[in-house]
């Protein structure tokens, strides 16, 4: 137990730092949570719960590049939030073997959206419309509310689709829009925590063991992403979810 106990430790670290570099973190410690035999929909309710405070203290380490992304965070924050707690109301009465039979594509998926994630916001942007900004405002406005669901209900890849969605219209540095980005990622994580909590789901020796490791590894990557390579990182956390999903699809 002690030993499965630092494993999932360890894997929050890494899990709230790459959540706060690249996004993804969940293609790590879900998969890791699984391994030392929680059920899936436990692992994922647990893993939610455990992430929560990393995505705080990625927060917190660019809240100063926070509070210059725009009037519209209040909004940007309540869609999170909705859409978090409905998402994962979803997935607490999806059946066991239903979201077992999702998971390789779920993470899969993950992990394609970081593969792409430098050509996602490209796909979105209309550079010929009359009105490109408010157009674009309003896109990502809508596009947020099944980015929420999403993240409500697994969470992979989740920081990629809100980078391309917000990068739509602000029109400012990426370490600012991954500010927005990480802010919405925690209302979105705190909205189906709420509701975790009182599901019955979670492992609670490892969600408080996590959460504590997360909020270290949130912090860690948000005062780090802007000297490492972020590209070179993205493309290794790629890599382990595409093997994590093949693992899972041959399991």
């Amino acid at each position: 137990m002690e030993n499965d106990l630092i494993y999932a430790g360890l894997a929050a670290v890494l899990g709230g730092f790459v959540n706060a570099v690249a996004g993804g973190g969940t293609l790590i410690t879900f998969p890791v949570l699984t391994a030392l035999g929680i059920p899936p929909v436990a692992a994922n309710v647990t893993n939610t719960v455990a992430l929560c405070p990393g995505y705080f203290g990625g927060t917190v380490a660019q809240l100063s590049d926070l509070k210059t992304t725009g009037k519209n965070i209040w909004l940007l924050l309540l869609i999170g939030f909705l859409g978090g707690l409905t998402g994962g109301l979803i997935l607490i009465t999806t059946n066991e073997k239903i979201f077992t039979f999702l998971i390789p594509y779920l993470i899969m998926f993950g992990a394609l959206l970081l593969a792409f994630q430098p050509y996602i916001k490209k796909i979105f942007l209309y550079k010929n419309y009359t009105d490109k900004t408010y157009y674009n405002k309003i896109l990502s406005i809508i596009l947020i509310i099944p980015a929420a669901l999403y993240g409500g209900y697994f969470g992979a890849g989740l920081g990629v689709i809100l980078l391309a969605v917000l990068g739509l219209y602000i029109e400012q540095p990426l370490t600012k829009i991954n500010a927005l980005k990480q802010a919405i990622s925690l209302c979105v994580n705190i909205a189906a925590a709420i509701l975790f909590i009182f599901s019955g789901y979670v492992y609670w020796y490892y969600a408080l063991i996590m959460a504590i490791c997360a909020i270290i590894g949130g912090i860690c990557g948000g005062l780090v992403i802007k000297k490492i390579n972020t590209e070179i990182f993205r493309w290794i956390v790629v890599a382990v979810g595409i093997i994590i999903s093949i693992y899972y699809f041959i399991k």
